[in-house]
């Protein structure tokens, strides 16, 4: 018996949503990857400011949220943002501990991506899973699995595999990677205060990216003072140039729309698919890299990325099981 259309129907505009919102991730991941790189190491811009880069992002992020938070008052219908206060001193004093290691995450990232290539920045980036593992055991107490243990190990090896060979490269950065272990580090942090600090604003994932935001545009001034990069910003050859603010905006949009796009992914698919989805991103970001900047990679270079990616991915997928196993136990133990 046929099916009447209607029910083929539905499925397909399902699964073409699916394909739609993975898709744009995509693009706007690598989009913003590749338009931070411009902006921090290009010959185009010539800026060497990489935190004044990454305190404008935060400057248009947070000005994205304060229009939603207004609109949505405006049109309730048609826009709905989490209401609250970023200036109320209860909120300041829960949050501000995140915010400074948002700040600190985010600036090592940025540095990271100004002195190495967009092909190494993911294996560079890599230790991200090894820093979860490590502070949830300290901080948590959340002890992993032996097969999970053995994936960071793997993940370990080859990130120092790609260390090694990007050295016999021009363009290895001793301080790029160093802030790419840094920042994997801070990230790391950041995901676990996260989910304590997500209880102040009531679980409100936009509530708190709009309070970070906010907050890490004042933590960053000081940093900018103290770095003498204000003097390089207002002696910059290209400041008045309508082209330089467009791309800083087009930059700070990017920053917002891949917390939007990252947040939809997951809810359209799961934790694990976006996982193997950022994945295979990295992958062919990295092939992409390779292609624009016409860089040539030994055979080893390679495999420490294919080494890194599949052991990250069978981390992910290791770790699902467990958490949907023990979801079951609960509901079974319930039942009885």
């Amino acid at each position: 018996m046929y099916k009447p259309l209607e029910e083929k129907v539905a499925p397909m505009k399902e699964y073409i949503h699916i394909i739609v919102v993975v898709l744009s991730y995509w693009t706007i991941s690598m989009l913003t990857v590749f338009i931070n790189k411009s902006l921090l190491s290009s010959d185009l811009f010539s800026l060497d400011a990489p935190l004044f880069v990454t305190w404008s992002q935060c400057v248009v992020s947070a000005g994205i949220c304060f229009s939603l938070s207004r609109l949505s008052k405006i049109f309730p219908q048609a826009i709905s943002f989490p209401e609250g206060n970023p200036l109320d001193s209860t909120t300041i004093k829960s949050v501000l501990p995140l915010s400074l290691l948002f700040v600190l995450m985010i600036s090592t990232n940025n540095l990271c991506l100004k002195y190495v290539g967009v092909a190494f920045y993911y294996v560079g980036r890599s230790l991200t899973t090894v820093f979860n593992v490590v502070f949830s055991f300290l901080l948590l107490n959340q002890k992993t699995s032996g097969r999970c243990i053995i994936c960071c190990v793997v993940i370990i090896a080859g990130f120092w595999l790609g260390v090694d060979q990007e050295s016999l490269t021009e363009s290895f950065s001793l301080i790029g990677t160093i802030y790419g272990v840094v920042g994997s580090l801070a990230l790391s942090l950041y995901s676990i205060y996260t989910k304590k600090t997500l209880v102040f604003v009531r679980q409100e994932v936009w509530l708190l990216s709009y309070y970070n935001n906010v907050y890490s545009v004042v933590i960053f001034l000081p940093l900018l003072l103290l770095t003498g990069e204000i003097p390089t910003v207002l002696n910059y050859k290209y400041l008045g140039e309508l082209w330089f603010w467009l791309a800083l905006g087009v930059s700070g949009v990017c920053g917002f729309a891949i917390g939007y796009i990252t947040a939809l992914q997951i809810k359209v698919t799961s934790p694990l698919t976006h996982n193997i989805s950022g994945t295979a991103k990295a992958c062919v970001q990295t092939v992409i890299a390779t292609e624009i900047y016409s860089e040539s990679k030994s055979f080893s270079w390679w495999l420490s990325n294919i080494i890194v990616l599949k052991a990250s991915a069978l981390y992910a997928w290791f770790k699902q099981r467990e958490m949907h196993q023990k979801f079951q136990e609960a509901e079974a133990s319930q039942k009885v």
